[in-house]
C-alpha cells in the first residue's frame, strides 16, 4: 500500500455529496461514457436467493481523472422493503494503491441514480413541469422526485402510487416536507390515475411486468424509468417505447441486456445515450410535443464521478486515515 488510506462513513459522504452537485458531477462523466473517454467494465451480478439479495458490482475509470472506483451495491428484501447497503473503493490512477473506502451504505447509488434522472430531465423534459407522476414508493421514488425539482423548480402537483397504500401515503407526506410550500402531493389510487395528464412519469420498482401503459402516457411527455436493471426486470410498456419521439438509454449495449429495451429489442439501434446529448453530439428535447423516454441501468461512471466528487467536498477533518 503505498499510502494511508481514507474512510468516510455514510453520514460524512453525505454532507459531502447534495443532489445539485452529484447532478453537475455526472454532466461530464456521461459525456465521456458516450465518447469514448472512459472505462466501465461490465456490470457483475449477483443473487443471493436464500435472503433476498441482489448485489451489483460497477467500475469506472474516467480518462485524465486521478481516481478510478470499484463500487459494491446490495439491496436484500425485508418486510417487503429493499434495504440497501455497499461500499465503494476509491484508487489513486497514477500507481493504483488503495486511496478512499467511503463505507456510503448505498447513499452513493441512490444519490447517482436520482441524479443521472435529474440530468435526463434537464435535457428532455419540457421547460416547464407542473404535473409529476411517482410509480413507487422507495427511496428512489423520494430522490428522483427531489432530482427533477432542482432541474425543474417550478413544479405543482406530484402524484403518487404505490401497491401498498400506507407506503405511498407516507412517501407523499415525506415529499410535501421536501418539496416545500405551494406544491400539492397526492396518493393516486392507480397508476393510470396518477399517470393521466402528468408532464413527467418517474418509474421507480422493482416491477417485472408493465406497469405504465403506452395509451396512458400524454403527448409531451418525458418518462424516466430506472427500475429494470437486471434480466426480467420491466416497468414499461414496450409500446411505449416504441412511441417516444426520443428514446434515450444511459448505455445501450447495458439497456439491451438489463433495462426496458431487453423487451423491446427491436428499439436498441435507435436508442440515443444519454451521454451523447450531454457531449452536444445528439439534442435533448426539439419541440414541445415530442414523447421523451429515458432508461437508465446506472453505469460505472456514475460511481466514480460521485467518488471523486465526495472526497473533493470533504472537509479535512472528515473521516479517519489507515496507515
Amino acid at each position: 500500500m503505498a499510502g494511508p488510506v481514507r474512510v468516510l462513513r455514510r453520514e460524512e459522504v453525505l454532507r459531502a455529496l447534495d443532489l445539485a452537485t452529484c447532478i453537475d458531477a455526472l454532466e461530464p462523466a456521461f459525456a465521456a461514457f458516450a465518447t469514448g473517454a472512459a472505462e466501465t467494465p461490465g456490470v457483475i451480478h449477483l443473487d443471493v436467493p436464500d435472503a433476498g439479495g441482489e448485489v451489483h458490482v460497477k467500475a469506472g475509470y474516467l480518462h485524465g481523472e486521478p481516481v478510478y472506483a470499484v463500487k459494491v451495491a446490495s439491496g436484500f428484501a425485508r418486510e417487503g422493503e429493499v434495504v440497501s447497503d455497499g461500499l465503494v473503493v476509491v484508487f489513486d490512477a497514477t500507481d493504483g494503491h488503495p486511496a478512499a473506502v467511503l463505507l456510503d451504505g448505498g447513499a452513493i447509488t441512490d444519490l447517482r441514480t436520482a441524479a443521472a434522472g435529474g440530468l435526463a430531465a434537464r435535457h428532455l423534459a419540457a421547460e416547464t413541469v407542473d404535473a409529476v407522476a411517482v410509480i413507487g414508493t422507495g427511496v428512489q421514488a423520494r430522490l428522483q422526485t427531489e432530482a427533477l425539482a432542482i432541474v425543474r423548480p417550478g413544479l405543482r402537483r406530484v402524484r403518487v402510487w404505490g401497491r401498498r397504500p400506507h407506503r405511498a401515503r407516507a412517501l407523499a407526506e415525506a415529499l410535501e416536507g421536501r418539496l416545500g410550500a405551494g406544491v400539492e402531493v397526492d396518493v393516486a389510487p392507480s397508476v393510470p390515475a396518477a399517470v393521466e395528464g402528468a408532464d413527467v412519469v418517474l418509474t421507480c420498482t422493482a416491477a417485472r411486468e408493465p406497469l405504465v401503459e403506452a395509451a396512458w402516457v400524454r403527448e409531451g411527455a418525458h418518462v424516466t424509468a430506472v427500475g429494470s436493471d437486471a434480466p426480467g426486470k420491466q416497468e414499461l410498456d414496450p409500446a411505449l417505447l416504441r412511441r417516444a419521439d426520443r428514446l434515450v438509454v444511459d448505455s445501450r449495449d447495458q439497456c439491451r441486456r438489463l433495462g426496458e429495451l431487453q423487451h423491446a429489442p427491436d428499439q436498441v439501434e435507435r436508442a440515443v445515450e444519454l451521454g451523447a446529448i450531454c457531449a452536444g453530439r445528439e439534442p435533448g428535447r426539439t419541440f414541445d410535443r415530442e414523447l421523451t423516454v429515458c432508461d437508465l441501468t446506472g453505469v460505472g461512471v456514475q460511481d466514480v464521478a460521485a467518488a471523486a466528487a465526495v472526497l473533493a467536498r470533504a472537509g479535512d477533518a472528515e473521516g479517519i486515515w489507515l496507515s
